[in-house]
């Protein structure tokens, strides 16, 4: 199947015009005009790669990064006429996977997506090596060909600790990984989130622990291969 790009634009020309470039590419395509309306299909529709322009009526476009990287790794290319350098780190910080301003070739848009895609890709063949693929737009994990859910709280923890493998990683630095809205949560909140990912994949594989404590410290994610 064709990766699905969803386009998020108010402009209606230009909307249909990086729809057709993309669709010429070999793309399915999908057109969101109002804010207030990404989320929701993302989540129950879970696109490849989200092109998405910073202003919108209804909600505006880092917003919305910010809110859809409370529950999904989605890439995401936003698309603006605003070219303060604040806007781009902005944008950036809250998980934009790239940034392109107004106005632009349309086959730069395209080798965009394709290279932001060629990434993603990348990032899952290289957890495939470990013995673990992680689907960040559903949330679940493949670990020694077993398929598990997680919540988004408890795939973020295990992609983070699965990038290091080996790697001690404390409480603190999980929390901010987790919680990047700079809230005060407590220890046992993490200690909370790893019992209930450990349980899940003690489940499905109950003679692999792939997350370790580490005593007074933190925890580390082991290779299962």
């Amino acid at each position: 199947m064709n990766e699905r790009i969803l386009i998020v634009e108010d402009e209606e020309r230009l909307a249909s015009l990086l729809s057709d470039y993309l669709k010429k590419s070999g793309y399915e395509t999908i057109l969101i005009s109002d804010g207030r309306d990404v989320l929701p299909y993302v989540k129950n529709n879970r696109p490849d790669l989200i092109l998405l322009d910073l202003m919108l009526p209804g909600k505006d476009g880092l917003e919305i990064v910010r809110e859809l990287r409370a529950f999904s790794q989605v890439p995401v290319i936003m698309i603006t006429a605003r070219v303060e350098e604040i806007d781009r780190l902005l944008g950036l910080e809250l998980g934009a996977d790239d940034y392109i301003c107004k106005p632009f070739s349309f086959r730069e848009v395209v080798a965009r997506v394709k290279a932001v895609l060629r990434r993603s890709m990348a990032l899952v063949e290289e957890d495939e090596l470990r013995g673990i693929s992680l689907d960040r737009s559903r949330h679940q994990a493949t670990i020694l060909d077993k398929t598990i859910e997680f919540t988004a709280i408890e795939f973020t923890l295990l992609e983070v600790m699965s990038s290091r493998p080996g790697r001690i990683f404390t409480r603190d630095l999980l929390m901010e990984s987790i919680y990047q809205d700079g809230r005060v949560v407590s220890d046992r909140t993490i200690d909370s989130h790893i019992r209930k990912l450990r349980k899940k994949v003690h489940d499905i594989l109950p003679e692999k622990e792939i997350i370790l404590s580490v005593y007074s410290v933190g925890y580390k994610f082991e290779n299962p291969m």
